[in-house]
């Protein structure tokens, strides 16, 4: 198709770099490497106080992205929450996730909203404004069935599923090492604690820990209060180089977030050819993770996590298999197919 001009949108919480961050910086790349003029399209996003959420949606109708310079912007491409208020005749949505808070999670310990009648108006006006503005599309995609899924349940648009793929690493397959990995922004959706208790369930177990976050601090006194800081490492915020070492020399890898939107963890695995372990309620990660054909599904508890580690530390043999398995379905997932849906 021809060139066009496309912002990307965003929100972006200061000083965090995760999945979402990573999924668009490589989006503008690859438009970029296609011929299009891309950029992103940033504003910081604060959800704090409840009445937050609604002010930082309204920054973003207020932009006009029509023009730049003054010459026309054909095209947005908004991803999470609340990028996708932002109007535009041409707005494609590619959806990461909606203000889950809004959603599955209220009334749980990672809800938001209290019990006041002004807290529960707010969390309606939430969703009202999901079904205008997500409903303003001219495309509509959801990164994979599970996000999909509840945009459907809480506002009735149906979206297609687009996964993307995986960032770009050196990836290879450097043999079945002796620790099983965790790759994952340090919070407590993400349930890392799971893993750091497999490793006192099993004190044959080796873990290491790559990324960081508000729960890190919580996460080294855990290991420390039981015991296994020597057979965890927390390894911080690393390199691409020094993660795909890791990719390539642990046995598995780790990733039983709650209920996960998408989840580039398991791909990045199995482009590394090592199979995953993952919860029965982890959600994104169940549509390529199935146990016994390229990781391990079990219940959310560590003995749980520990006897799955240690069956595929143990079977290597499996475990390659599962592997190169995960790693067919990973190669499928490409730039070009993805972006070829998007710009149709």
């Amino acid at each position: 198709m021809p060139s066009v001009r496309i912002a990307v949108c965003r929100p972006q919480v200061p000083f965090a770099h995760g999945g979402a961050e990573i999924f668009t910086d490589t989006l503008v790349e690859q438009l970029r490497a296609r011929g299009h003029e891309a950029e992103i399209v940033s504003v910081p996003f604060k959800w704090y106080p409840g009445a937050r959420v609604l002010t930082q949606a309204f920054t973003w109708r207020l932009l006009d992205l029509t023009e730049a310079d003054g010459r026309p912007i054909d095209m947005v491409v908004a991803t999470k929450f609340p990028s996708y208020v932002v109007r535009h005749p041409e707005k494609r949505v590619w959806l990461v996730h909606q203000f889950r808070q809004a959603y599955e999670l209220d009334r749980s310990e990672l809800g938001q909203f209290g019990e006041a009648p002004e807290e529960r108006a707010l969390r309606r006006k939430v969703q009202e404004l999901d079904r205008v503005t997500l409903g303003e599309a001219t495309r509509l995609f959801a990164t994979s069935r599970n996000v999909a899924g509840r945009l459907e349940r809480s506002t009735g648009l149906v979206a297609e599923v687009l996964p993307h793929p995986a960032q770009a690493l050196a990836y290879r397959n450097d043999g079945h090492g002796d620790f099983v990995l965790s790759v994952n922004r340090l919070d407590r959706a993400k349930r890392v604690d799971l893993l750091v208790e497999a490793a006192a369930a099993d004190p044959s177990l080796r873990v290491v820990i790559a990324g960081d976050g508000p729960e890190r601090a919580r996460l080294e006194q855990l290991a420390h209060a039981r015991g296994v800081g020597g057979r965890v490492r927390f390894a911080g915020r690393v390199s691409v180089e020094e993660l795909a070492d890791l990719y390539a020399t642990c046995f598995a890898t780790f990733y039983a977030p709650v209920d996960e939107d998408f989840g580039l963890g398991p791909y990045e695995s199995f482009l590394s050819g090592k199979p995953v372990i993952t919860a029965t309620d982890a959600g994104g990660p169940l549509e390529v993770v199935r146990d016994g054909s390229t990781g391990a599904v079990v219940d959310p508890e560590p003995a749980a996590v520990a006897r799955a580690a240690a069956w595929l530390r143990d079977h290597p043999d499996e475990a390659a298999a599962y592997g190169r398995t995960g790693n067919a379905i990973a190669v499928e997932v490409t730039w070009e197919r993805a972006i070829a849906r998007l710009l149709a």
